[in-house]
């Protein structure tokens, strides 16, 4: 026997009861059958007294999925699919008609007439061949007869217009078609629950169940009426489940960013901050990325159209960082080597990294030392997919001190992430524009594994020239979501963002 199953009636509640009751009667049923045949006053009755019963091992609760559809929109139902239209519209000029007459006659896009042309040919209804003068429509003997009746595809469009579909009741090869075309039906899930006796249950039935008002806890009114006589108290079963009570808590997110912004706050670092919208001199001319640089390009980068320009700095900084893209502007290298394009620096866009934030802060405060960080929001246009997201957070600290070095910076990079609780860190050399030399930190877990942490390194002068940063400047910048994704074991960044309560309500708490 199960640990907690009851061993009579008597251990049971009078709605723990009842649900059995109706079970008797139905054997398996849903939460809505069941309190319609056991006179609940509410569904929630009978899931609170199933919930106990499974604990118990008396009934088994199980859930399926159920999809059903209905229109997309309304008014689809009313106009004709467009190869209805263009069958009618070639019947009417006896089933002969060139492409582009029939374009013209059912004002039919480019999009419409493929649609209708390859639904025509699917369903068999006419041939399309290319003749001396072009492309003609024929409409088949197969055609002729679908034009005194609806397809089984309108008939079921129809009958959407009405009501909404369950899945079973709809022929799943007009259904597959109907998906695979676009804005026409739109589907809905819902989740069935079904609750059916165990042996146990079924045994406890056989046995007899007794219904009688039960009371938890003896009231004034019963003891001075004499009606506690007439009613059952209900028994304290000391072993029973109690539910686990989960203390509230922030979202993991939010609390990796308050981990991040304690520990750059404890080192004496200001937190700034910036807008979203950014012209592309800020985001990407300013830290010495080239116009061609493929990260400039629109699959890489998010260009708005209102606004689509944004004003830029004062001419002379403008001058400055035109300059150092055309001939290192007089900091020693050759630049880029190319002529500047005013047009493309204004150019208004989503911020692609908190670079543009922190090199902004840095031309207001100029005067070293200073030490700040950023944790902020990002776009690019990524494909979404396990580990990408077109928004996500980057971390990102600056300090600029007089006599800075490299070894400096390792020193700051190694406090910061064994604060974050990384073991160890190690360095290997890498790539940015804006850097120069520039570093990759790896940490090592508490279990072992090593992760890549972001990018460091010392800002170039074609940088801090142009903006008159007279001290070397330290940075280095990590994603946050890939950071919590190799610490927490996640191996899909979107459960980041989706509401599984129950994997909130367990996590344990960051701090």
């Amino acid at each position: 026997m199960r640990r907690g199953m009851p061993t009579s009636a008597a251990e049971l509640s009078y709605l723990e009861k009842r649900v059995l009751l109706a079970l008797g009667k139905l054997m398996k049923a849903s939460p809505e059958e069941i309190r319609a045949a056991g006179k609940f006053r509410a569904v929630v009755e009978v899931m609170n007294a199933a919930s106990w019963l499974q604990a118990k091992g008396l009934v088994s609760m199980k859930e399926r999925i159920m999809r059903s559809y209905r229109l997309a929109r309304p008014g689809i139902a009313r106009r004709s699919l467009p190869e209805r239209r263009a069958l009618m519209a070639a019947i009417k000029v006896g089933g002969k008609m060139p492409v582009p007459k029939l374009k013209a006659s059912c004002k039919f896009t480019e999009g419409d007439l493929a649609v209708a042309l390859g639904w025509m040919r699917r369903k068999g209804w006419a041939e399309v061949s290319k003749g001396p003068e072009g492309s003609v429509v024929t409409v088949t003997p197969a055609g002729k007869s679908a034009a005194d009746g609806k397809g089984a595809d309108e008939l079921l469009l129809a009958r959407l217009a009405k009501e909404e579909l369950p899945e079973d009741a709809i022929d799943p090869r007009i259904l597959r078609d109907l998906k695979s075309r676009r804005e026409l039906v739109k589907e809905r899930e819902s989740v069935r629950r079904e609750i059916s006796l165990t042996p146990a249950g079924e045994r406890m039935l056989a046995a007899g169940l007794p219904l009688k008002e039960e009371v938890a806890q003896p009231t004034t009114d019963l003891l001075r009426s004499g009606k506690w006589r007439e009613v059952d108290f209900r028994r304290y079963d000391t072993r029973a489940f109690a539910p686990f009570i989960r203390p509230g808590k922030r979202h993991v997110l939010g609390a990796y960013i308050e981990k991040v912004r304690r520990i750059f706050l404890s080192m004496g670092y200001v937190e700034i901050d910036g807008d979203f919208v950014q012209s592309a001199f800020w985001n990407f001319d300013a830290l010495f990325q080239p116009q061609d640089h493929p990260a400039r390009d629109q699959l890489d980068t998010f260009y708005l159209a209102k606004p689509s320009v944004l004003p830029l700095p004062e001419k002379e900084i403008v001058r400055r960082v035109a300059e150092s893209h055309e001939n290192g502007g007089g900091t020693g290298s050759t630049g880029w080597r190319y002529q500047w394009d005013r047009r493309e620096a204004e150019r208004a866009v989503l911020r692609s990294h908190t670079t543009p934030i922190t090199l902004k802060w840095l031309m207001d405060h100029p005067d070293p030392p200073q030490k700040a960080f950023i944790i902020g929001r990002n776009f690019r246009p990524d494909a979404i997919d396990w580990k990408h997201l077109p928004e996500f957070h980057q971390i990102e600290g600056v300090v600029m001190e007089e006599g800075a070095n490299l070894a400096q910076l390792i020193g700051t990079i190694e406090a910061f992430y064994r604060r974050l609780g990384f073991t160890r860190v190690q360095f290997r050399p890498g790539f940015f524009p804006y850097t120069e030399p520039s570093m990759e930190p790896e940490g090592q877990l508490p279990d072992g594994r090593w992760i890549e942490l972001g990018g460091s390194g010392i800002f170039r002068p074609e940088v801090t020239a142009p903006l008159d940063l007279k001290a070397p400047v330290l940075a280095w910048g990590l994603g946050l979501e890939r950071l919590i994704m190799a610490i927490e074991g996640i191996s899909d960044i979107r459960q980041l963002y989706l509401s599984d309560l129950d994997w909130l309500r367990d996590h344990r708490a960051v701090f």
